[in-house]
């Protein structure tokens, strides 16, 4: 007989003997009960099966199951009841509107007859001088659309030249950028000479020819030009700027901005802020008295380095109206944030 099976029949026979003589203490017995095997007690078996039946083959079967939203919200419904939805103020937030809603239009500008004017020559008109402005320093568009930039746009903005600092450094990326800006207006000299000129034009600036090679099919479609590099101002809403262009596309009268692009822009939207300009300067010319004519359209053109066929995105009344009320309202916030500082 083995000693396990020795140690047990000995037990049984000395808690035989123990039964027998009520003298001898308790806790002998006991001890040699915690040699044989004792039953675990099941605390789950007081609790109402047939109430969590359902939960509990919800827990236990949920993790083989394709856990989609849908069954998430099942289970969270199940679990602590239904979502009680707080009612909202309001439906849906409207689009905000500016304060004062000044015309894009001016009925009230005096068109001189053509004899009176030489439309031969585009008009040229350069930016006053801080002396020139009777109201002291005028905003450009530039600076007050700069200055009022959505946090959203702000962010991509700062982003990207964290991320160009960190390719080309502190000094690289100053460089980089003196690079861009000079480049652009080298662009817009070739391009003032290219519309100007009346016979064959030549390249001046080789690094030039991917872009102008990228406006020709655009060009093709440009003539009547009225303005070009000009200084416009609206004076009664205080604010100017310089406008690349005013000529006929497709016969109709626009507002040509160009712009340079290392990425492609096919869609208005990813212009960003560039329809808003175009819309103020149509405002500024329509409200100028400097300005024989009153412009209704809007064209962006965007041109690429490589000599891909530029994007132009053509703004019809309709939608110059609509950027210039989101140009009013960045006027307003740029006009409470002047006045805060004060």
């Amino acid at each position: 007989m083995k000693p396990f099976h020795l140690l047990n029949a000995h037990c049984r026979r000395l808690k035989s003997f123990l039964m027998k003589q009520d003298s001898f203490p308790a806790f002998l017995s006991t001890s040699c009960q915690a040699l044989s095997k004792k039953k675990k007690v099941n605390g789950y078996e007081d609790i109402n099966q047939e109430k969590y039946a359902s939960l509990v083959q919800t827990v236990t079967t949920s993790k083989y199951r394709h856990q989609t939203p849908d069954k998430i919200f099942e289970e969270d419904s199940f679990l602590y009841g239904k979502v009680v939805k707080t009612k909202s103020s309001q439906k849906t937030s409207e689009p905000k509107v500016p304060k004062k809603l000044f015309p894009l239009s001016n009925p009230n500008k005096v068109i001189l007859s053509v004899e009176k004017t030489d439309p031969s020559i585009p008009l040229k008109i350069s930016l006053p001088s801080r002396s020139q402005m009777t109201n002291g320093n005028v905003p450009s568009v530039t600076r007050i659309l700069q200055q009022t930039m959505p946090m959203e746009q702000a962010f991509y903005l700062e982003r990207w030249k964290q991320r160009m600092i960190m390719e080309l450094g502190e000094e690289g990326f100053i460089e980089y950028t003196a690079a861009l800006f000079s480049q652009g207006k080298l662009f817009h000299v070739e391009l003032e000479e290219l519309l100007l000129s009346q016979e064959d034009f030549s390249i001046k600036q080789e690094e030039l020819s991917g872009y102008l090679a990228s406006v020709q099919h655009v060009l093709g479609d440009i003539v009547g030009v009225k303005s070009l590099e000009s200084a416009v101002c609206h004076s009664e809403l205080g604010y100017l700027g310089l406008v690349d262009c005013v000529a006929k596309y497709r016969d109709k009268l626009c507002v040509i901005d160009w712009k340079t692009s290392e990425k492609p822009k096919p869609q208005l939207r990813d212009t960003f802020d560039n329809p808003l300009q175009v819309a103020a300067y149509i405002g500024a010319i329509n409200h100028d008295n400097n300005y024989n004519f009153q412009v209704d359209y809007g064209l962006i053109v965007v041109a690429y380095k490589d000599g891909s066929p530029a994007h132009p995105h053509f703004m019809d009344p309709d939608l110059c109206l609509h950027y210039w009320n989101k140009w009013l309202l960045r006027l307003e916030e740029y006009i409470e944030k002047k006045e805060g500082k004060q």
